[in-house]
């Protein structure tokens, strides 16, 4: 029983496949705020445009 409690503390594979949920995690974040970004200076630019037009 000891042998089986002392490999599952030494096992560290689902470590690293929680490093690559929290790296995909903070990556879909960073992109999400840099288009909301440019989604709202690209709003204004096409109300400038469309306002210019009429």
């Amino acid at each position: 029983m000891k042998s089986i409690v002392k490999s599952f503390f030494k096992d560290e594979s689902g470590a690293t496949a929680i490093e690559y949920g929290l790296i995909a995690a903070g990556i879909s974040i960073a992109i999400i705020t840099a288009v909301n970004g440019l989604g709202g200076k690209l709003s204004t630019n096409f109300n400038t445009i469309s306002t210019s037009l009429k």
